[in-house]
């Protein structure tokens, strides 16, 4: 098998539900060889069911099992896909090996993470050869619904007002309801589905957000604190918007809209011929509406774009080789950074708080 020879650090529910079969549907990029994770069943669950898909795909586990993959030349990258608060220390010594690493998101469990984080990997990229890549994974900036209205976003002429709602279905039937890590993660849920969200809202409008100011609260007492959050939010280029997310809804709903001089463009979830995936709309300067659905295709678009990343690099090394912004560490940060910046301003009972840049 040829391809990009790649490790898996986790064997979680994301890995066996979308890692796995999405690697399988690009196969002829890759070769699959280890999946690693803490416990030998864990490990052992996942490549019994790579297995189906790859051939000769090794189950490692523990500290002996890391140490393997770190030594193993062979493997030129691995995706790290762990509990938000261990996924950056891990991501670091595989960087320092010499790694290229595709993290799951959120970027870090905190800012001063992420700083500390941004600081290391600054000294390790000009210590390793050929500048390992570290990859956040944001497959809403690789979604063809989100990328879509991105071009329409620029028929609409200056932004007056942008609307970002959420209504998530965070509830026992969902797989990720009982996630420790996400129970014990300050912002729990918020952060760790919201950085899609605003990954999206940053790409749509094509600038950051600069300051922020938002109320929280806690009413399902079945999910972790802060459960509900509506703020209003500056952006950079002078206009303003909304941002509601209700963790755990009745009528789930997922909509981003941008309300223009000439037009608006409106981009929601929803499912079309049994497909899930992005409606994206304009409405134009007659108030016509123009629609087109596109399925979900972020988390393979994502993984081919690491994937071509990584051989680029490897056949350019000494070259510097930039890798797609999208997928770059900075970007996952950024996101984090807004939502961490509501949950402080939450806290302050809605005092303006200035988004962390990077």
């Amino acid at each position: 098998m040829g391809g990009v020879k790649i490790a898996i650090v986790g064997g979680g529910i994301f890995v066996r539900t979308q890692y796995i079969p999405r690697l399988s549907e690009i196969k002829n990029l890759i070769s699959l060889s280890v999946i690693w994770s803490r416990s030998q069943e864990t490990a052992s669950a996942a490549v019994e069911i790579a297995s189906k898909h790859f051939t000769g795909v090794q189950c490692k586990w523990g500290e002996e099992g890391l140490l393997q993959i770190l030594q193993d030349p062979s493997i030129l990258a691995v995706a790290v896909v762990l509990a938000a608060q261990s996924q950056v220390d891990i991501s670091l010594r595989l960087l320092k090996a010499g790694k290229h690493v595709l993290q799951e998101k959120p970027a870090a469990a905190s800012i001063t993470e992420i700083e500390s984080a941004l600081l290391s990997y600054k000294s390790i990229a000009a210590d390793v050869p050929g500048k390992p890549i570290w990859a956040i994974a944001e497959n809403y900036r690789f979604e063809p619904g989100l990328l879509e209205c991105k071009k329409l976003v620029a028929e609409i002429g200056d932004i007056m007002n942008v609307q970002l709602i959420v209504e998530g279905s965070m509830n026992s039937a969902n797989p990720y309801f009982s996630s420790s890590w996400r129970r014990k993660f300050t912002g729990g849920f918020i952060v760790d589905m919201g950085v899609h969200f605003i990954a999206g809202l940053r790409m749509l409008v094509g600038c950051e957000v600069s300051s922020v100011s938002a109320i929280t609260s806690h009413v399902d007492l079945a999910l972790p604190p802060p459960d509900n959050i509506s703020s209003v939010f500056q952006l950079e280029n002078g206009s303003a918007g909304i941002f509601v997310m209700v963790v755990s809804s009745k009528s789930p709903k997922i909509l981003w809209r941008i309300v223009g001089l000439k037009g608006t463009v409106e981009v929601e979830r929803g499912k079309q011929d049994g497909q899930h995936g992005y409606l994206a709309s304009i409405y134009g300067v007659d108030g016509q509406r123009k629609s087109s659905f596109h399925p979900f295709s972020g988390v393979t678009d994502e993984l081919k774009t690491f994937l071509h990343d990584v051989s680029q690099s490897t056949l350019e090394q000494g070259s510097n080789y930039e890798a797609d912004s999208r997928l770059s560490y900075y970007e996952g940060a950024r996101d984090f950074a807004v939502l961490e910046a509501m949950l402080e301003s939450g806290m302050k009972h809605g005092a303006v708080v200035q988004v962390k840049k990077f």
